[in-house]
């Protein structure tokens, strides 16, 4: 068949979904090579993919100690300076896998990737894990430190869009890549997020229509895929003292915050708060030893457990905002609370809120606003029709990887053309 490059960089979030239509890629007979962080190797490796490391784990694992990559007004300056070193390195990297029957695949900072496809002309999928990078004036992304309203004319919103790639992010983008590509002997890049990084081939969004209604602004050669979530053979086990804490009581609330770095003080007395203003049950997902939560009766903790397994006996989930999260949320049919951060997270929460199927809380996480937050979501028929809703879109939608994996394979000059897959235009 083929070989299939995939560049995955950033948090668990961004990771994961490549993964599994990774997965489903090499069932279809491919080759998977995937280019990632080191973290993540025992994942790939798991997975039986060839894996090529992207920087260090040290440089890995100090960015996302760093409480300014977590912070919405030097997030986005900090992740860059940690990307932009491994431009060169992995354009080097990536020219030295190719073959003839290649096609790569990367995420939103794969930036090496569409290098390589400029310089060798190799097949290039880009991909948009959430809708929050679509640079679009017709439905501007949510952000914390600044939203264009809705109520500007169109014109308007276009204008600011395209003003904020002028005066900010090309300005912060353009000498760290653009040294980059006068070395290699290309001419500067421009509307660096709004347009180059847009594969000319094809551009893989990993989210349903429904979910972000694709705009007339977004590149024309998207295909909306759905939500990538993994395949399970069966349900994974849950540890026996969790298996009768979830059958010996009333439903609980899930209370994760992902990969973000968090004040723990605050997080974990904002949960204790939250437990004793609603009297609800909990379990908390996280790598910490909160000793409060730990003697709490009516909480468990842990530092992982299968969402697929443990969501559908919930009675909802209070999160940060991931889209992964919200999708498997989604996916069990349960309503959402969800406390943004940063990055994609605020625009992530406001789609959440817009379908229906849960609410947002902006602003310090505390105690009160989450109870009175859980308890509209959980006693509100209409966000209960909605989570049923969005679970039984999931349910009737085709495969999201394989939808995904036929998509890709479109570029493949060594395999078939595969069915026309519907457009999501």
């Amino acid at each position: 068949m083929a070989q299939i490059v995939i560049t995955a960089i950033g948090s668990a979030g961004d990771v994961h979904p490549f993964l599994a239509i990774g997965r489903t890629l090499m069932q279809r007979g491919h080759r998977v090579v995937f280019c990632t962080h080191p973290p993540f190797a025992p994942l790939v490796e798991a997975e039986g993919f060839a894996f090529v490391p992207i920087g260090t784990a040290q440089e890995y694992e100090e960015a996302l100690a760093n409480p300014a990559l977590w912070n919405p007004r030097t997030s986005f300056r900090v992740l860059w300076k940690v990307i932009a070193p491994s431009i060169r390195p992995h354009v080097d990297a990536l020219s030295s896998l190719l073959t003839d029957d290649t096609v790569m695949l990367g995420s939103l900072w794969a930036f090496a990737a569409r290098i390589v496809q400029e310089v060798h002309g190799t097949p290039y999928v880009s991909v948009q894990v959430s809708p929050s990078t679509l640079l679009s004036g017709h439905s501007p992304p949510t952000h914390k430190r600044f939203t264009v309203p809705m109520w500007l004319p169109l014109q308007v919103r276009i204008a600011s869009m395209r003003l904020i790639e002028k005066a900010v992010l090309d300005p912060a983008l353009g000498p760290a890549l653009n040294g980059v590509r006068t070395e290699i002997g290309l001419a500067p890049a421009r509307r660096i997020l709004g347009k180059w990084l847009h594969s000319p081939d094809g551009v893989l969004c990993l989210f349903p229509d429904w979910f972000a209604k694709p705009q007339p602004d977004w590149p024309a050669n998207r295909f909306l895929c759905g939500f990538p979530l993994p395949v399970e053979p069966s349900a994974t086990p849950l540890d026996d003292d969790l298996a009768d804490f979830l059958s010996s009581g009333a439903p609980p609330v899930v209370f994760t915050a992902g990969s973000t770095l968090i004040d723990e003080a605050a997080y974990f007395g904002a949960v204790e708060e939250t437990l004793r203003l609603t009297g609800a049950r909990a379990i908390v997902l996280t790598r910490s030893q909160p000793a409060s939560l730990l003697a709490n009766p009516g909480v468990r903790v842990r530092p992982f457990v299968p969402m697929h397994t443990l969501l559908p006996r919930c009675a909802a989930i209070v999160h940060h905002g991931g889209i992964g999260t919200a999708a498997l949320a989604f996916a069990s049919g349960i309503p959402q609370v969800v406390t943004p951060f940063a990055h994609d997270q605020f625009d992530n929460a406001a789609r959440i809120e817009k379908t229906g199927c849960g609410g947002r809380i902006d602003g310090p996480v505390n105690g009160r606003a989450i109870a009175t937050a859980l308890r509209h979501v959980t006693r509100d028929t209409g966000v209960a029709a909605q989570c049923v809703i969005a679970r039984q879109r999931i349910v009737a939608e085709p495969n999201a990887c394989v939808a995904a994996s036929q998509y890709i394979e479109r570029f493949v000059p060594s395999v078939p053309a595969v069915a026309e897959l519907e457009s999501s235009a």
